[in-house]
């Protein structure tokens, strides 16, 4: 197995583009990938393309029906079928909609192929993370979902047990959804309370059916939690449910949107504590699955200056066993470029300044805190299905 993390990289998919009003502006990517080359991490690491997703992929989660429609509104944007989400404000229809989406879930298969067959422990896809596409609509600005693609690729090719684990501001509503049944499939989402945040969805309750009874596992976190309750809340739930699943693979998801400035949510999380569940999230490969296959996927995040490049990068740091030192002074020329793409001036250091902690669960809870609460009601909707200890 290469000790070289793998960075799944094409310049075409900065093509998935809503337009010049929506949120998510592909030029988060191009900024981001430019910070990477600027501290020599694409030297750390084995930066890779893969192909776009085909037909036989996309239907591995994919409905055949959605995926033609995606194809005729791709042709012709004008053609767009509200039916299938596109077309509609969050997800309007654009050229080349189809292939640059398919390319985005291509390199997300890949990374996951790649880890699969031990060609690296550590496989990075940044553009990905699109997690609330559904199997035969689009919704919340994603097309196709890479993160449920990736798993069910990983599925095909014989694993067993694959966790994937999303620490995005809103719920991964798709994945879930994907492997609803699936007790393969652990799925863990960390996100805002669904009373103040799109999608309305990831509510403790929500656990599963069937044989995959239990597999689902939602924390619902209320608006305006900062660094030391989100860190709490992630680490009072995701390692005791990883060391107790011993996952082949996993699989993270680590939207930006958590973020203090992202202007779509009501998180005050810094860049510090993202940083701090990015390494947790590689401790726990290390830790608890064969080979230590990771794969670290990126998501939402519409601060595109400020912090979705700082925050990938660090994400490609830690891939990389080369972590940036958050006192790390930005070299001047991604500077010069954030400023000829976007007329703004980029952040100076790759830190928010925060020195973040948590407390520990084991250390006893409050009964009357809004964030123990909802930590409280996630293990005692999910862990006792798991015969674990709430």
């Amino acid at each position: 197995m290469s000790g070289r993390a793998q960075l799944m990289w094409d310049d075409a998919v900065t093509g998935y583009d809503f337009g010049d009003s929506h949120p998510m502006d592909p030029v988060r990517l191009a900024l981001t990938m430019g910070l990477v080359r600027a501290f020599g991490l694409d030297g750390a690491v084995d930066v890779r393309a893969a192909k776009a997703a085909g037909d036989s992929t996309l239907r591995l989660v994919h409905r055949a029906d959605y995926v033609a429609a995606v194809r005729a509104a791709s042709a012709d944007p004008r053609s767009a079928d509200q039916a299938y989400g596109l077309g509609t404000v969050d997800d309007p229809a654009f050229s080349g909609m189809h292939e640059a989406s398919a390319l985005i879930a291509g390199l997300s298969v890949g990374a996951a192929e790649a880890v699969w067959r031990g060609e690296t422990r550590h496989a990075v896809n940044f553009t990905g993370g699109l997690h609330h596409a559904m199997p035969g609509a689009a919704a919340g600005f994603c097309i196709y979902n890479d993160p449920a693609l990736a798993i069910a690729r990983l599925l095909e090719l014989g694993a067993e047990r694959v966790a994937y684990i999303d620490v995005d501001v809103h719920h991964g509503d798709g994945v879930q959804a994907a492997f609803w049944e699936d007790p393969r499939v652990l799925t863990v989402s960390v996100h805002e309370h669904p009373r103040t945040l799109f999608p309305q969805t990831g509510w403790p309750e929500e656990t599963g059916s069937g044989a995959g009874e239990g597999s689902a596992v939602n924390v619902a976190l209320p608006a305006g939690t900062g660094d030391a309750g989100w860190l709490r809340a992630f680490h009072s739930v995701v390692p005791e449910l990883v060391a107790d699943f011993r996952p082949q693979v996993l699989v993270t998801q680590h939207g930006a949107d958590t973020h203090f400035e992202d202007p779509l949510a009501h998180l005050a999380v810094s860049l510090d504590a993202q940083r701090a569940v990015m390494a947790s999230c590689h401790d726990l490969a290390h830790e608890y699955v064969d080979g230590g296959r990771w794969v670290a996927l990126g998501g939402g995040g519409y601060a595109v200056v400020d912090v979705v490049p700082r925050s990938w990068t660090h994400l490609v740091g830690i891939a990389a066993h080369a972590p940036v030192d958050p006192e790390s002074v930005i070299p001047a020329s991604w500077r010069d470029e954030v400023h000829a793409r976007t007329r703004q001036l980029g952040p100076a250091r790759m830190t928010d300044g925060r020195t973040p902690s948590w407390q520990p669960w084991e250390a006893g809870y409050d009964p009357a805190d809004r964030l123990d609460q909802a930590v409280l009601a996630t293990r005692r909707a999910a862990f006792p299905l798991r015969g674990l200890l709430t």
